[in-house]
């Protein structure tokens, strides 16, 4: 239920912000609505008139998150001149965000379980909006022709695993070696130029197939 009066609103927040407090340090199975209510500051019995139960308010959790992060990037990029600025800048505020939303992976990671809708739901639409940044890269000749979506999943996998090693890990500090490494990666990866453009040196030449001799 979304709540009609601004104070309302107000209580309905509170209450994810601690839900997705109380889900990332305990977990879902392990978290209460009590610990949730807790956390927030307010009545037990409030819970009940903005979610039904534990269920809806993770979901709502997840889906928070994930429109926040798409936000978060949508508004670092905005000012991109080109796709592979795009990547760089998109990268560094994912970063940005795991590194204030600490507990984005154990929530996203549990909601698989939880409610795998949800779980694919979070990535579809991460990748949806992708794709379409991706297919304009292509069509301005930034990017090589390939298909997007697998693509879009390929980078969104890039990110992930970065984002827990170099972030969640070890913290937000000395982030721009790991983003050149990733940007000299996606550059050659995403290349403009038609495949097989190395052939004259002898690096993109296949070697002849040679027959096998059959015995009679």
């Amino acid at each position: 239920m979304v709540p009609a009066t601004p104070r309302g609103q107000r209580t309905r927040q509170k209450l994810l912000v601690a839900a997705q407090t109380v889900f990332g340090e305990k977990g879902y199975e392990h978290a209460s609505i009590a610990d949730i209510t807790r956390e927030a500051e307010v009545a037990l019995g409030t819970f009940y008139v903005y979610f039904p139960d534990k269920q809806s308010i993770f979901v709502e959790v997840v889906d928070e998150l994930g429109a926040r992060l798409r936000r978060l990037i949508a508004e670092s990029v905005a000012a991109c001149e080109d796709r592979m600025q795009v990547e760089r800048e998109g990268l560094r505020a994912f970063f940005q965000f795991v590194g204030s939303n600490r507990n984005l992976y154990r929530i996203v990671r549990q909601a698989e379980f939880v409610d795998e809708e949800c779980y694919r739901r979070y990535y579809d639409r991460f990748a949806k909006g992708y794709v379409s940044g991706l297919v304009k890269g292509m069509e301005a000749g930034e990017v090589r022709r390939m298909d997007p979506e697998a693509l879009a999943y390929c980078l969104m996998g890039l990110g992930d695993f970065l984002g827990m090693r170099w972030v969640l890990w070890e913290g937000e500090g000395g982030l721009e070696h790991v983003l050149d490494t990733a940007m000299d990666f996606i550059r050659h990866g995403m290349d403009a130029r038609p495949a097989g453009a190395d052939t004259e040196s002898g690096k993109g030449r296949r070697k002849p197939r040679v027959p096998r001799s059959r015995s009679r």
